[in-house]
């Protein structure tokens, strides 16, 4: 268990380039978000794939072995190559590269899984050291500051397609992060998201 007289990490960066996901690395950021635009041609497609043929992987890989391991889980849901697969499996591989970049390590553990309900309703901080997350088909995760009841106030949420990196209660160093963030309520709507989620292994590496 964490010192809760540790210093607190409270701050969110938000920007609209990928170098915006270093800061995660600052003082004081206990989380950053990359907001941008989805791919009209990818959006399209993925929003028109059938549940049951959305692409789920779950391994240990480098950040290199990213990409492969997403074409392997298109082959593996039966999904046709195509312009729309291969700039899915080309984003994944490069945020996989990208986190390996702002945290300074190449080992990761990848999950690319289909949510359909409230399993992770509850804020709360991931048993890691960070975790990078990116719902490329519905609702985005909801984050805001921890409280010492109840949930955050206000909740604000990432559009679908946004990249962030949050810390988490493994976090090495004198600041424990002060922002929590859960997966949307979605159970009873017919909804499903498609959630990358990237965790770094081992120490992080921040302070640079």
């Amino acid at each position: 268990m964490r010192d809760h007289g540790m210093t607190l990490a409270t701050s969110v960066a938000r920007g609209d380039s990928p170098g915006i996901l270093h800061q995660v690395t600052r003082a004081g950021q206990a989380a950053a978000i990359w907001t941008r635009q989805r791919e009209a041609g990818l959006a399209e497609w993925i929003d028109g794939v059938a549940v049951e043929n959305l692409p789920q992987a779950r391994c240990y890989c480098t950040a290199q072995r990213a990409r492969a391991v997403a074409q392997a889980a298109c082959e593996g849901a039966g999904l046709p190559i195509g312009r729309a697969r291969e700039a899915l499996c080309a984003d994944i591989g490069a945020l996989a590269v990208l986190f390996g970049q702002v945290m300074g390590r190449s080992a990761l553990h990848l999950r690319l899984e289909v949510v359909r309900d409230d399993a992770c309703r509850k804020f709360h901080l991931d048993q890691v050291p960070a975790r990078l997350l990116c719902s490329y088909r519905g609702a985005g995760t909801e984050y805001g500051l921890m409280r010492a009841q109840g949930d955050p106030q206000p909740v604000c949420r990432m559009a679908t397609g946004d990249v962030g990196i949050f810390r988490g209660a493994l976090w090495s160093g004198d600041e424990m992060s002060g922002v929590v963030h859960r997966s949307p309520p979605i159970a009873g709507f017919g909804a499903a998201r498609l959630l990358l989620v990237l965790d770094v292994l081992g120490a992080a590496q921040h302070g640079r």
